[in-house]
C-alpha cells in the first residue's frame, strides 16, 4: 500500500498502520523487525517516521533497519552512474552519486543547490523528487521516488544494519533546517530562492 500522505503524515501514519495489520491478520508483536526511512529528508517527516518506527519496535524487542533516502531512490535503477537528488527545501537538494551494479555509494552525502551538481562522466541515471522541482539539476532526470516496498526490498539484501529501537538514528546531512530572516532576505538579494 503507498499513498502520497505531504505534511498529512502525522495523522495518517497511525490509522494506516492499524488498516493494513488488520488485512495481514498480523500485530507489531509478529513482526520481524521494522524497516525506516533513515534520511536525509525533511526534517519533521523523518523524525516523525522514526518515532513511530521506535514505538512500534520498542514493546516487542524488535530491531530497526534504517535505510537512507538517497540509497533507496538510486536503486529503483541498475546502472555505474546513478545520481539520487531530492528536495532538501531552502532552494537546495540532497544528493550522492552510486554505482548500483556493485553495491557501492561513490560520493559522501551532500546538500547544495542543484544547478551546482556536476555530474561525474558515466553518470547513465538520474532519480529522485528534485527532477521535479521548478530548479532541478541541470540535466535530464526522471522524479521517481521510492516506496515502502522498494525500502524493504533494500533491507532484505543485509547491507544496512539492524539496531535496537533505542540506538536508530537519523542520517542528517545538514544541521540547519531553516533560514533566519535576515538569511532569507540575503539569498533573496543574491539571486537565490
Amino acid at each position: 500500500y503507498h499513498e502520497e500522505a505531504g505534511s498529512r503524515q502525522s495523522a495518517l501514519v497511525l490509522p494506516q498502520i492499524g488498516r493494513l495489520f488488520a488485512q495481514a491478520g498480523v500485530t507489531a508483536a509478529d513482526l520481524s523487525c521494522i524497516v525506516y526511512a533513515q534520511g536525509p529528508g525533511a526534517f519533521t517527516g523523518l523524525r516523525i517516521g522514526l518515532g513511530v518506527a521506535q514505538g512500534l519496535a520498542a514493546p516487542f524487542g524488535l530491531p530497526l533497519v534504517g535505510v537512507p533516502c538517497l540509497d533507496a531512490a538510486a536503486y529503483l535503477v541498475r546502472g555505474r552512474g546513478v545520481l539520487a537528488a531530492a528536495d532538501a527545501r531552502m532552494g537546495e537538494v540532497f544528493y550522492a552519486w552510486f554505482d548500483t551494479e556493485n553495491r557501492r555509494r561513490l560520493s559522501p552525502y551532500q546538500v547544495g543547490r542543484a544547478a551546482d551538481i556536476v555530474p561525474p562522466e558515466g553518470v547513465s541515471f538520474t532519480h529522485g523528487n528534485a527532477f521535479a522541482l521548478a530548479d532541478p539539476p541541470p540535466f535530464a532526470g526522471s522524479p521517481a521516488m521510492p516506496t515502502a516496498a522498494d525500502y524493504l526490498r533494500l533491507a532484505q539484501t543485509g547491507a544496512y544494519a539492524a539496531t535496537d529501537a533505542a540506538d536508530a538514528s537519523l542520517l542528517y546531512v545538514r544541521d540547519k533546517i531553516a533560514l533566519t530572516a535576515a538569511e532569507q532576505a540575503a539569498r533573496k538579494a543574491a539571486g537565490g530562492t
